[in-house]
């Protein structure tokens, strides 16, 4: 599996050669999702050359907010909608729709020269608390944590807040990063970081974990074994116990350009793209649930 480098995120990039699309459709929202997308907006409108289709970041939250808005046709999200979110969506007349388009083994990520390979979720969670500040509280190394994290509108943030930090508050010292790359540039840079990515993010073009980065083993508890995001069935059956969803929202039971895109996402060939970016396709509950929306 292989992650392309994409970072094409202007509305402009992606009318080139569909100047006289006739369907537009705009999606925003999650940066984990934005480069998988992205990459499947490409090869989609290969295909429909009257169609062109805009992907932009922003954050899960700003994708949702967007969607009940009525300024985009699709939000991505790294994480489902909050209660208020969909009463808000409700006053304003937008009957969001839910679909998952992909799996995710959130990735929690160490420098490359760091003696540490396993954790457990607790640990992690008092880590990224603030209440463990040394390496050699968790059996590394005497070197201060540096924390490395995402900010507020993510729904990484959301989704990490909630199911490794139980829903506490993140320490003070955390560096709020503004995407996937940044955490993972920062710890190449940082002998003593830690840092908490999707997936797709710590392999570099060739399929291989980047130069300079270590992808944590991770334990639900102390009793259990820790388990590698990086095996596509822990993550898939859940063995790994940081894994997600890759949602997107749309307005009502699609139809038109917006059912067909998401069709070929969840197709052959867009689920092969989704392995492709170093993601996992969508299985088991989450067909079913897609099955809902249309599907």
């Amino acid at each position: 599996m292989f992650k392309k480098s994409i970072v094409l995120t202007l509305t402009a990039v992606f009318l080139v050669g569909n100047v006289f699309a006739q369907d537009f459709i705009q999606v925003k929202g999650s940066d984990t999702l934005i480069n998988l997308v992205q990459r499947l907006a490409e090869v989609y409108m290969e295909y429909h050359p009257n169609t062109a289709i805009a992907v932009t970041g922003g954050g899960s939250g700003v994708g949702i907010a967007s969607l009940i808005a009525n300024r985009v046709q699709i939000a991505d999200a790294s994480r489902p909608m909050k209660a208020k979110e969909k009463t808000a969506a409700k006053e304003n007349g937008v009957v969001p729709y839910e679909i998952v388009v992909g799996i995710d083994g959130i990735s929690v990520i160490v420098n490359g020269d760091l003696a540490v390979n396993d954790l457990t979720v607790e640990e992690i969670g008092q880590i990224f608390r603030g209440n463990v500040t040394n390496w050699k509280e968790v059996g590394g190394p005497d070197l201060m944590i540096s924390l490395y994290g995402r900010q507020a509108n993510s729904g990484t943030y959301v989704f990490f807040q909630e199911h490794v930090l139980a829903k506490k508050d993140y320490s003070q010292r955390m560096k709020r990063m503004n995407g996937n790359a940044q955490i993972v540039e920062g710890i190449i840079a940082d002998k003593s970081g830690i840092g908490y990515v999707g997936v797709g993010y710590v392999y570099d073009d060739k399929g291989n974990v980047r130069d300079g980065l270590k992808v944590l083993n991770v334990a639900p508890d102390a009793n259990s074994e820790p388990v590698t995001p990086l095996v596509a069935e822990n993550v898939k059956s859940g063995k790994y116990p940081i894994s997600r969803a890759l949602f997107q929202y749309i307005n009502g039971m699609p139809k038109g350009a917006v059912k067909d895109f998401i069709t070929f996402e969840l197709g052959p060939e867009g689920q092969k793209i989704v392995e492709e970016m170093s993601f996992y396709p969508v299985a088991g509950e989450y067909s079913e649930n897609n099955k809902k929306a249309g599907f």
